[in-house]
């Protein structure tokens, strides 16, 4: 057993360590803590609650199904397109000579190591669900790059295209969608907008408890 191998058993182990900790860590809430908070002025709110809104879409989906099914074509894609950027690091020579120089690139040796790289670790970014939209763009970059060398070099092959548009297709929705609740990203501005709405709220009782205050000695709040 090589040690490539090894590694590749370690992080598998990783990996599924860490996605059943993601999910019994972003179960859906019941209590909404994206909710605008009162004491912002009126025009402020708008903008950040359009903004919170956009990341709870985005990141904080809702339905377990949902966000089981973006987990498993996170996987697949992930662990799939792991092994494609492998292959080209394996041979960058080759890969440049047979692709990139086709398509008339400069740089070809480079290019084809950026496209080893960029599969690897936009697989890897994909698998955790860390910094997912970055890992989702590299692979949508790369195949956008396949899917033109194939039509270029052999027109509209179905035989040739159909992996590269299923690997488009597939990074292309995850970058639209977003990588769902189980995921590393979820987890961290899940826990950054809960501290945010607790302060929103620490603030809302203190600005409360003035003005509580202020109407027990008789004293108005200065009108607006």
């Amino acid at each position: 057993m090589t040690t490539s191998l090894l590694l590749e058993i370690f992080a598998g182990f990783f990996t599924a360590f860490m996605t059943l900790w993601m999910i019994a860590l972003n179960r859906p809430r019941e209590v909404d803590v994206l909710g605008p908070s009162t004491s912002q002025p009126s025009f402020v709110r708008p903008p950040l609650a359009a903004l919170r809104q956009g990341l709870e879409h985005y990141f904080l989906r809702e339905g377990r199904l949902a966000n089981i099914g973006l987990l498993l074509l996170r996987l697949a894609i992930g662990l799939m397109m792991i092994h494609h950027g492998q292959d080209k690091l394996a041979n960058p020579q080759s890969f440049a000579d047979n692709y990139v120089v086709p398509l008339h690139l400069p740089f070809p040796l480079f290019l084809a190591s950026m496209a080893g790289y960029s599969e690897i670790l936009g697989s890897w970014l994909l698998i955790l669900g860390l910094l997912s939209p970055l890992g989702a763009l590299a692979l949508t970059g790369t195949m956008t790059v396949a899917a033109y060398h194939h039509i270029l070099t052999s027109g509209l092959n179905i035989y040739v295209l159909e992996l590269v548009v299923l690997y488009l297709g597939g990074s292309l929705a995850l970058l639209l969608l977003g990588p769902g609740r189980y995921s590393f990203d979820a987890g961290i501005l899940a826990g950054l907008l809960a501290g945010s709405g607790d302060a929103a709220a620490a603030a809302d009782a203190s600005e409360a408890a003035s003005t509580d205050r202020s109407a027990s000695y008789g004293m108005l709040p200065e009108a607006s």
